[in-house]
């Protein structure tokens, strides 16, 4: 880790202005640093500004008021060096998953056989190997997520921005995710942000929670998860200091729940 961190916002207020001349203030005041290989998630209520962030991490939103800066610089626009994982599947329905997780090499300037060989490689990691002929009508919805964390992490991202990437999954599947994200991310040395509503899957996943207010959204508290890594997400849940941790924050969150 160097000093400088991978993500920061310096006191970011946003406003959007509607076409009838209406304001609307999505995020108020909003500070957070993010450290080089850390793990956050941000949790709270609907319409708080969760995925706001996200959004101005990549550029596609710019601050109304603070600053937001990307390995020590100023956002400007779309960085390579950030990854992307949606709540929605971004895959090419008419392309094998082959073909799908060989696209981001590809349009980076390496050859088709280069990318292919690297596709094979993580679709092989992320237990998809017999899959590679596939197209993704024919897979589940955890074995489309399985592509999609292939998708990004062939493009070695150094910050990996995830917006509730499997919230629409059973149970079971997300568990199984879980595990698969911590995996792959262990190995990587990247910075991640999660956004989710899932208040069991912040804690099990993130190195600090960032519970957010209701809108406008301001940082309410941040919780340090000082459980011990590699961790198993199903056992995890069980131990007395998650349970500790999560009586906490969901006290935060049902306070900003009833107030949005």
């Amino acid at each position: 880790m160097t000093d400088t961190p991978a993500i920061e916002f310096r006191d970011v207020s946003l406003r959007f202005i509607s076409a009838d001349g209406n304001a609307t203030v999505a995020l108020r005041n909003f500070s957070m640093s993010v450290a080089r290989g850390e793990f956050v998630a941000i949790v709270g209520p609907t319409g708080c500004g969760k995925s706001t962030t996200l959004n101005m991490v990549t550029g596609l939103l710019r601050p109304t008021v603070g600053e937001v800066k990307v390995m020590g610089q100023p956002v400007r626009g779309i960085d390579p060096r950030i990854g992307f994982v949606f709540q929605a599947d971004a895959v090419f329905p008419w392309r094998s998953v082959v073909e799908n997780v060989a696209a981001g090499p590809m349009f980076r300037g390496k050859s088709k056989k280069e990318a292919h060989e690297l596709a094979n490689d993580w679709i092989q990691r992320v237990g998809l190997g017999k899959f590679g002929g596939h197209y993704p009508h024919q897979l589940s919805g955890g074995m489309r997520k399985r592509v999609a964390l292939a998708q990004t992490f062939i493009n070695s991202p150094e910050i990996l921005l995830m917006d509730e990437p499997f919230s629409a999954l059973d149970m079971q599947t997300r568990t199984l995710m879980q595990d698969e994200l911590l995996k792959l991310w262990s190995g990587t040395g990247g910075s991640v942000v999660f956004v989710t509503h899932d208040l069991e899957e912040a804690i099990a996943l993130a190195d600090r929670v960032f519970v957010l207010s209701a809108r406008p959204g301001m940082l309410k508290r941040v919780y340090d998860i000082d459980l011990p890594r590699p961790r198993v997400t199903s056992q995890v849940r069980y131990e007395p200091q998650f349970i500790e941790l999560s009586k906490h924050i969901w006290e935060d969150l049902r306070q900003e729940a009833v107030l949005a």
